[in-house]
């Protein structure tokens, strides 16, 4: 990549400009904005991390939060470093504000920033903790994409970065700010269905092995970067995982970056929704920071499908939770005196009486239908043209979730999804997936975080694997 290519600053340039004042860096003269005053102690900066689709989704999400500013953005990918400054100048032009986001190669020149309070950080999962546990070092609050990590280890490591360094975390697990959710856990937790006894959490496929085909790099994409710490020979560019995008004429991903369906470089919907609805259940029934004690996969033990044990006898499948859609993502409880079934966007119970009728909302679409949905959604947005379809101008509320985050960063008080409740969802997918990859019940413990005498396991990749040199996992 050209690290002189217009309107991306490199670690060299960065340094001269410090050199001459941090005062220069700011991005706004003056303290209002939309003619608000905003008193400087309110200001929040923030630089983001990884700006493909998520990264975008996410600067969507905060954009509508009181008293902040963005001031630079980080990725691998030129173009989508460009991309995602037209977004943010056009945000800024709208809120009144300077146009300044300075766009970087290496993350360490934006962590550099002394003027940035807070990243946000929506990398592939395998550099979520090297991210995360540099930027804690630089001083920075860190949003971090859901899973928290991509191994047991690194998301051990990262708890320890953020009490140790006294930084606010808070993870993109953004259901824990829904407001079906919330009640879901709430009436769990006060037995409106008595004992539960089994949980039904519908998240989808694990991940496959590696197979796609290699292709050449582009100019415009440093790989080498992108791979980070992963060591695995067999791991090669491919666009999938690095989904193409133009901007003259404007052409955004057509598809999520695969490496999440890969067991090398992700851990599949075991762990992309997995880091949803486990975490739900956890938070329901009590487990926020503990987890199962046992685990094995579907055929193993006659299970019928992939199934946690916990210690006080919950049991948690990996299964459909409505009779008549097996594929939608969601949650049921099962108590000794009725059900609780919740999912995005919908809250039924056993007793109805429960369930406040603003929170009902309506039954997942079956496969069919939500691919007749979307297929109606994509022409409308075709017909509304592609500045719209952007989303480019669409920032007037910030998301409960990121809000949750900005409000913490200014109190200091735990956020809603904090660090331990990230890695101990992110422990439980890894030992899913461990558990498959084995064929066999794997056990852990909750309380010393290790397989007791297990080798095999404990020796696994998704519980902690070499780093590609020269990077090093930082271990408090």
């Amino acid at each position: 990549m050209d690290n002189k290519e217009k309107n991306t600053i490199s670690r060299r340039q960065f340094l001269n400009y410090s050199a001459l004042g941090l005062a220069g860096l700011t991005i706004l003269p003056s303290w209002a904005i939309d003619g608000v005053k905003i008193a400087p102690s309110d200001r929040v900066v923030m630089g983001f991390i990884g700006l493909g689709r998520q990264g975008l989704s996410d600067f969507s999400g905060f954009a509508g939060a009181p008293g902040l500013q963005v001031a630079a953005c980080c990725d691998v990918d030129s173009i989508k470093i460009e991309r995602f400054r037209r977004r943010v100048n056009e945000w800024q032009k709208n809120k009144g504000m300077n146009l300044r986001c300075d766009g970087y190669e290496f993350y360490e020149d934006l962590l550099d920033r002394k003027d940035i309070d807070a990243v946000a950080i929506a990398s592939p999962d395998h550099w979520h903790a090297l991210l995360t546990i540099d930027a804690c070092e630089a001083g920075k609050d860190v949003y971090c994409q859901k899973p928290l990590a991509y191994t047991i280890t690194e998301g051990l490591a990262m708890v320890k970065a953020v009490r140790h360094n006294k930084r606010v975390l808070q993870v993109g697990s953004q259901q824990r700010s829904g407001k079906e959710f919330q009640k879901a856990i709430e009436l769990v937790r006060s037995g409106a269905i008595g004992h539960v006894e089994k949980i039904y959490a519908r998240v989808g496929e694990p991940p496959t092995p590696f197979n796609l085909p290699e292709q050449e790099v582009p100019a415009n994409l440093n790989f080498n970067i992108w791979l980070g710490p992963l060591n695995d020979p067999k791991i090669h560019y491919h666009e999938d995982l690095c989904p193409v995008v133009t901007l003259d004429p404007v052409k955004n991903e057509a598809l999520w970056g695969a490496w999440r369906w890969y067991q090398e470089t992700g851990n599949g919907y075991t762990a992309d929704w997995g880091a949803h609805m486990f975490d739900i259940a956890q938070a329901a029934i009590g487990m926020d920071g503990s987890g199962p004690v046992e685990f094995y996969p579907k055929g193993v033990n006659g299970a019928q499908y992939a199934t946690m044990k916990y210690a006080n006898g919950i049991v948690m499948t990996e299964q459909p939770y409505l009779d008549d859609n097996d594929d939608a993502q969601g949650i049921k409880f099962i108590g000794t005196k009725g059900w609780i079934e919740v999912a995005r966007g919908y809250l039924a119970c056993s007793d109805a009486s429960l369930i406040p009728t603003e929170l009902a909302g309506r039954r997942p679409m079956t496969a069919a239908q939500r691919q007749q949905a979307m297929s109606q959604t994509a022409a409308q947005r075709s017909q509304r043209g592609e500045q719209n379809r952007a989303g480019a101008l669409r920032f007037e509320i910030s998301s409960p979730h990121m809000q949750n985050f900005v409000d913490c960063i200014r109190s200091r008080e735990n956020p809603v999804a904090p660090v331990e409740v990230g890695a101990s969802t992110n422990t439980l997918c890894c030992l899913a997936n461990i558990a498959r990859e084995l064929n066999r019940t794997v056990k852990w413990d909750p309380a010393t975080l290790s397989f007791g005498t297990d080798k095999e396991a404990a020796s696994h990749r998704l519980y902690g694997y070499e780093y590609r040199r020269p990077y090093k996992l930082k271990c408090y």
